[in-house]
């Protein structure tokens, strides 16, 4: 693991998930985010919209890199059903609509990330396809007043209550589904100075 040493990582994301992740995997790293505006351009593919915002994060931190050996990780992530991109719950209400809409049926978690030196710039996307069953009012009202799914886009945590209890199968990467996709990430930060 001597590849890991040879730069530092700061992880541009205030995200609790992705934090976690990249300590489960047994990356150093800080966490530094400068706030920038996550909008895109209308006429964007669903498919693209994550890592078009994770490479627009990446660029709005580049200050950040202080020194040769630091690397920006950024990431975000969007749930897509019937080509409609669902991005966080601004509202109880809102939050409800969301999960109603994705219940009974599949839809798709996008990570998009960015990797981001002072001489380099590498971006990637994961696509999992997940399959949630049907959900009750008051299983749905439960989980809003108890877990607050306000800062997760599709209003769910897969690692929450929710995703152990209606989420029926995943297609694909499960770290990618709660916001970073750990395999492709070790894999290219491996090759990032290779």
């Amino acid at each position: 693991m001597n590849w890991l040493q040879s730069f530092k990582i700061i992880l541009a994301s205030a995200s609790p998930r992705r934090a976690e992740l990249m300590k489960m995997a047994g990356f150093n790293f800080e966490v530094k985010t400068i706030e920038v505006d996550e909008s895109y351009p209308a006429e964007l593919a669903p498919e693209e919209v994550a890592e078009f915002l994770a490479i627009k994060k990446a660029n709005g931190q580049r200050s950040l890199l202080k020194e040769s050996d630091q690397l920006i990780l950024t990431a975000d992530s969007v749930v897509i059903k019937d080509n409609i991109v669902l991005g966080k719950p601004k509202s109880f209400e809102e939050a409800k609509n969301m999960i109603q809409f994705l219940a009974g049926d599949m839809h798709k978690v996008i990570s998009g990330v960015c990797l981001l030196s002072k001489t380099k710039q590498v971006s990637f996307s994961v696509s999992s396809d997940v399959f949630m069953t049907n959900i009750s009012e008051q299983e749905l009202d439960y989980y809003i007043e108890n877990y607050k799914p306000y800062d997760k886009a599709g209003s769910y945590g897969i690692q929450e209550w929710i995703g152990l209890t209606h989420i029926q199968k995943i297609d694909g990467s499960y770290s990618n589904i709660m916001g970073l996709p750990m395999h492709e990430v070790y894999t290219h930060l491996k090759a990032f100075h290779a």
